[in-house]
């Protein structure tokens, strides 16, 4: 089955503005989605559930880009099992911040909660 995928307005506003600082950023993407369409959990230590819910699980990985040489981008998205569906709500480099935004997770469990 196809994993279908959707991006947040905000992860499509960062995807812009890291895509022209990091030019293989759009084909790192298409390579991170066909990983998680084979593992959608991950398969290595740079896969990190966040939080899990009866409906989806919320997961933090490594994004690898070429044009950064070693050092890697973090994506938070959220995997629905039944619906075979992720759905991209984060996209930053490690580098300009420490850690996810919890307040825009928050906000997106809350109005996932049907």
């Amino acid at each position: 089955m196809k994993i279908n995928f959707n991006e947040l307005p905000e992860f499509q506003k960062e995807f812009k503005r890291l895509g022209k600082k990091y030019k293989s950023l759009s084909d790192d993407l298409q390579e991170f989605c066909n990983v998680v369409s084979a593992v959608p959990l991950g398969n290595s230590k740079h896969f990190n559930v966040i939080t899990q819910t009866e409906l989806f699980c919320v997961v933090k990985a490594r994004l690898f880009c070429r044009y950064l040489k070693g050092t890697s981008l973090r994506i938070v998205y959220s995997y629905f099992e039944q619906e075979q569906r992720i759905e991209f709500i984060e996209l930053y480099f490690k580098g300009d911040k420490e850690n996810e935004d919890r307040e825009r997770i928050k906000e997106y469990l809350k109005n996932n909660q049907d």
